[in-house]
């Protein structure tokens, strides 16, 4: 049995032709039919009229629109409502004579009369057109594709040099993706935890303390290269060929030298990314621009000056060239790039660049944040000050960024300098001016 649709309104079988997509879909549509601000929602005494009842109210609520519920009522009562309030329109959730399993949404317009032929013909027209979904079954393979592609990649020398890569997608969205980019470059594929069953089994996060399943397979199986992936796959970490991680702050540092040997053009990234793709700046003659934390800071930033690549210091990568999105499949394929083209393993490119050491720490704000700040400010005298986000002050190849979370009642500090010894230095002299 279909749903029954007339001037009368939509009445169905609770649950097998009236089900909550349908109620949602025909609520939505009525709102917009009517441009409405106020609604006025009766109901019969069925069971189920309470449950609908919500479920529309819901509706209104999600549009801006006021609701005005009468409750119990008759339809006429709902009728003379209508209109006395004011309303834009009503609906009445009743079935009428229909039996008990049954229920109903009639609609009514501003005068509190049922919609005519033609204002019926467009909600239903309109409902249906919500309702529509359409589904792709070859994302992963189109992404995989687009990847392959990049002018920024060589895929015969990656071919040629045969990695072997363990892969951890933390049982997240990138379970089949990642893996299937990495076969369709002639790796080998170590797989852990690839079930996307979104039960995690280590911390969502691709940081360095929930790596050790990792490092164990890459060291286990001989992998030249081991990828975490967070949940959702925009961000990628690295585990070196011992099966040690190399920190989050690597990835977006080798995507960009990949790209920028090819093309050097400025890039961009957060203030509290690590000055590594700073010194990739000097290195190519272009410029680097940091801009407040958050991607779309960084992306906006990118389109403005036409950054050919840029992101986040924790395992982001976006590349332009794609899409202005982090995206952990252009970050694996950009780094198995470098390490084909130059025959080199992940250690090698560490070495070869200059070390940092970043220190992320929090603390309970004891004193207002703006006086925080402003003793850093004197304290530092003589550093570069950026107040966009926060306070980051830079000197030489150290920079400490503080900033208020989002959503704990702490203070941020980020710090990078080229020692441990001087890292944890900048975070003691921040924390007594907290």
């Amino acid at each position: 049995m279909k749903l029954m649709r007339s001037i009368s309104g939509i009445r169905g079988i609770v649950g097998q032709t009236l089900t909550p997509h349908t109620i949602v879909s025909h609520t939505n549509a009525f709102l917009d039919l009517l441009g409405a601000k106020k609604i006025v929602i009766g109901r019969d005494s069925r069971p189920t009229g309470e449950n609908i009842t919500e479920i529309v109210c819901g509706v209104c609520g999600l549009k801006g629109v006021e609701v005005i519920d009468a409750g119990l009522a008759t339809t006429p009562t709902v009728e003379l409502l209508v209109e006395q309030l004011g309303a834009s329109g009503g609906i009445i959730v009743t079935a009428s004579h229909n039996p008990i399993e049954w229920n109903a949404l009639k609609f009514l317009n501003s005068k509190g009369m049922f919609l005519g032929p033609n204002e019926a013909k467009e909600l239903f027209a309109h409902a249906d057109a919500f309702a529509k979904k359409t589904s792709i079954s070859n994302g992963n393979e189109m992404h995989i594709e687009k990847c392959l592609e990049l002018p920024f990649v060589d895929v015969q020398k990656i071919k040629e040099r045969k990695f072997k890569v363990a892969i951890d997608a933390v049982n997240g969205a990138g379970s089949f993706a990642v893996p299937s980019l990495l076969e369709a470059l002639g790796c080998t594929v170590v797989k852990i935890h690839c079930e996307p069953n979104g039960i995690f089994p280590r911390g969502a996060e691709p940081l360095a303390e929930n790596l050790s399943d990792l490092g164990k397979a890459v060291k286990e199986n001989a992998c030249d290269i081991g990828f975490a992936l967070d949940p959702d796959a925009d961000r990628l970490a690295i585990v070196n060929e011992a099966g040690n991680p190399i920190g989050e702050e690597y990835t977006l540092a080798i995507a960009a030298e990949t790209v920028l040997e090819r093309e050097a053009k400025p890039l961009s990234i957060n203030l509290s990314t690590s000055r590594m793709c700073e010194d990739l700046a000097e290195k190519f003659g272009v410029k680097c621009y940091r801009t407040s934390v958050g991607e779309i800071n960084v992306s906006l930033d990118m389109m403005e000056h036409g950054c050919v690549v840029g992101g986040e210091g924790n395992g982001g990568v976006i590349l332009p060239a794609l899409h202005y999105g982090r995206d952990s499949l252009v970050s694996a394929v950009l780094v198995l790039d470098l390490l084909a083209r130059h025959k080199i393993k992940v250690s090698d490119w560490v070495n070869s660049h200059p070390s940092y050491t970043m220190l992320k720490k929090k603390f309970e704000i004891k004193n207002p944040v703006s006086t925080a700040m402003e003793k850093a400010k004197k304290a530092f005298a003589g550093w570069k000050a950026d107040e966009r986000d926060g306070l980051w002050l830079g000197k030489d190849k150290s920079f400490v960024h503080l900033r208020a979370s989002n959503t704990e009642p702490v203070i941020r500090i980020i710090a990078e300098a080229p020692s441990a010894k001087e890292a944890e230095t900048l975070c003691a002299e921040i924390e007594e001016l907290l």
